[in-house]
């Protein structure tokens, strides 16, 4: 599929993504149909009061309930696909993700300390949460793995790749350590490390709609250079493109994407990892066209996902697991099957 074919999905994939968004709030335990979602949101912003004809409980549970956790759904999702495909092109790795660099992972340590911060009574200023402490474990985190990795000036996709594994082991102690303190309470933290989106809010959808749209067209303006730079250090710089800057640059904008997905949706694993991976096979590695549809494809997973786990599942599965669980043995499939094509992703 070439690049001009792949463009024209942008469009059906955003037709899907609408349509989904209006069947996932009709699910669940109050059943409201599809003309009803779209009265109500449209309701809402104009603000103006319900139509007659509309139940008022069905309104307040679509609007105020529903809504946000699926926004936070397609936001998180879209968020993870577009740095997913952003730590794959930079590091040259097609099992590169958050968790190669040990974002996620610095995030989780950040929530974890403040559970166990708040276990111990300690009194926190209101404005002080764990997306604040997520947010800043994820920033933190690159500042370290940067600092490792700067013996190398050109900064390698292997010194990225072994300073984060570093990080990581030891911010995996460093969190088990945090769950020995929490003692009974380790429950909050162990359901935050497995991801939900349960109480996803207004907030959280006005924080994350601007990084989400900001983050993706700053990727989408360097993805020219980023194509360029799959070629090879020496090439890319040839070719006048400055690979220092240009990887710094790219792993700060997809650091604070994912932290900030992190921060409101705990750990989703195998969005990042298997978005790009698959979208790789159906347009190419041309990540002009590969980040936007990233977007779109990691967030209808991630809707997809939330809504079973919300309104199809008999009990409310942490969405993280959910993930996991679907996304583990697809990608085991793809990775086999590229195994006997002999052929490789990049």
């Amino acid at each position: 599929m070439n690049r001009r074919t792949a463009s024209v999905w942008v469009l059906p994939l955003s037709a899907v993504l609408v349509f989904g968004v209006a069947l996932s709030a009709t699910l669940g335990y109050l059943d409201v149909s599809i003309p009803d979602v779209f009265t109500i949101l449209f309701a809402k912003l104009r603000g103006q009061g319900m139509p007659t004809g509309i139940d008022p409980v069905a309104a307040t549970v679509v609007a105020d309930v529903r809504m946000p956790r699926i926004l936070a759904a397609v936001l998180v999702g879209g968020l993870l696909g577009v740095s997913g495909a952003v730590f794959q092109a930079i590091l040259l790795n097609p099992l590169a993700d958050s968790y190669t660099l040990g974002i996620s992972t610095g995030a989780a340590f950040g929530a974890s300390l403040v559970i166990v911060l708040q276990i111990f009574g300690l009194a926190l200023p209101p404005g002080v949460t764990i997306p604040i402490f997520a947010f800043g474990g994820g920033i933190g985190t690159l500042a370290v793995v940067l600092f490792l990795a700067a013996g190398d000036r050109r900064l390698s996709s292997t010194s990225l790749i072994l300073a984060g594994v570093i990080v990581a082991a030891i911010l995996s102690a460093a969190i088990g350590f945090l769950k020995f303190l929490a003692d009974e309470h380790v429950g909050l933290i162990i359901f935050w490390l497995m991801g939900s989106l349960a109480g996803a809010s207004w907030a959280n959808i006005l924080l994350l709609t601007p990084v989400a749209l900001l983050g993706t067209l700053v990727i989408v303006f360097y993805s020219r250079d980023l194509n360029i730079m799959a070629t090879g250090d020496r090439a890319a710089t040839s070719l006048g493109v400055n690979t220092v800057r240009l990887r710094l640059v790219l792993l700060a904008v997809a650091t604070l994407m994912t932290a900030l997905a992190v921060s409101v949706s705990g750990i989703i694993g195998f969005v990042g990892l298997i978005v790009p991976h698959m979208l790789r096979h159906l347009s190419g590695p041309d990540n002009r066209t590969l980040i936007p549809l990233s977007f779109f494809t990691g967030g209808l997973l991630l809707l997809v996902a939330d809504t079973l786990t919300r309104a199809v599942l008999p009990v409310e599965v942490p969405i993280g697991v959910l993930t996991a669980l679907l996304g583990g043995p697809f990608f085991c499939f793809l990775f086999k099957k590229r195994q006997r094509d002999g052929s490789t992703v990049f």
